[in-house]
């Protein structure tokens, strides 16, 4: 029998000693899927993923079925996870439209999407960025009113396809007014993969001399030049201790045509299994759940980490 294959545990100084990883592979790593995955399969994704441990898992969304297709049967979804318990299941809602229909359906957890640059919040919620800040303040403040938990993602942290490299202090200016809406927490997302370790860490630092502490700060990194991990690590060292990931490396950037796709979760576990950090995740088991999906979608997962397990 092949024996299992681990990383050797060494514990590097000054990294927390335990991470919680909010997976998105079922809505943001499924939602640029062409072919329409069936509801069961997605039900039957989640529940995998819940029971390999991952105890935060983004389950869709409710924007127009017109704009994302491929998530439009959130209200057909969500009821079928009724029964997962202890897992957090946010979900994303547009507007407050979106977010009538997720809190009919019992949804406690709710996220909202921004951005860092003009030109990106014009293309995609045809708004400028003041103007997207107006249309969640309604959302936030209702949620939180209901004790409804809010995370506040923001794109294009790091640059924008348009605009080239964003400003520090613009991402900064941005993701203070997001969480002064009255998030829960902010996830930066680094939308076409661009950022590297010092990047990410003047960020977080300027990000906390305005006040925005880290103990509420998620990454989010694409790995379309290979940086995600590095730039994961770069934001551990700086005391973050919520990293977005995407079972499989599920998912991709439609504005970069060498994007690779979100982090993946199993490249991220193994890094921190080594590292001797807590996830509460067992890798064999989100391995086989990322090599069940890739059979439903028909083309092997991208994760190193999922090919190279899934051939010992």
């Amino acid at each position: 029998m092949t024996p299992r294959t681990l990383p050797m545990t060494v514990p590097a100084q000054d990294l927390p000693p335990r991470v919680r990883i909010h997976e998105v592979g079922a809505r943001d790593g499924l939602q640029n899927e062409k072919a329409v995955v069936p509801t069961e399969v997605k039900a039957e994704f989640i529940h995998r993923l819940a029971a390999s441990g991952l105890t935060s898992i983004e389950a869709t969304s409710f924007v127009h079925p017109k704009w994302v297709p491929q998530l439009a049967d959130a209200e057909a979804l969500f009821p079928r996870l009724d029964d997962i318990e202890g897992v957090a299941l946010p979900v994303l809602v547009p507007n407050e439209r979106g977010l009538d229909r997720a809190l009919a359906l019992g949804a406690r957890r709710i996220a909202v999407f921004g951005s860092a640059t003009e030109t990106f919040a014009a293309r995609n919620l045809n708004r400028t960025v003041d103007e997207s800040l107006a249309m969640f303040e309604p959302v936030v403040a209702r949620a939180k009113a209901d004790k409804v938990h809010v995370r506040g993602y923001l794109s294009m942290c790091f640059g924008d396809p348009w605009e080239g490299p964003v400003p520090v202090h613009q991402v900064v200016r941005v993701a203070k007014a997001l969480m002064d809406l009255g998030c829960d927490e902010l996830s930066l997302g680094d939308t076409i993969g661009v950022a590297t370790p010092g990047h990410v860490q003047d960020l977080l630092s300027e990000l906390n001399e305005e006040g925005v502490h880290t103990d509420t700060i998620g990454v989010h990194f694409h790995d379309t030049y290979g940086q995600a991990l590095s730039n994961t690590l770069a934001a551990l060292q700086h005391g973050v201790t919520t990293v977005d990931a995407s079972a499989g490396g599920l998912g991709g950037c439609p504005y970069a045509k060498s994007a690779t796709g979100n982090l993946a979760t199993e490249d991220l576990v193994w890094m921190l299994d080594g590292l001797g950090i807590e996830t509460g995740v067992d890798l064999d088991a989100l391995t086989a759940t990322s090599v069940w999906l890739a059979e439903q979608l028909g083309r092997p997962s991208p994760s190193r980490t999922v090919r190279a397990l899934s051939v010992r």
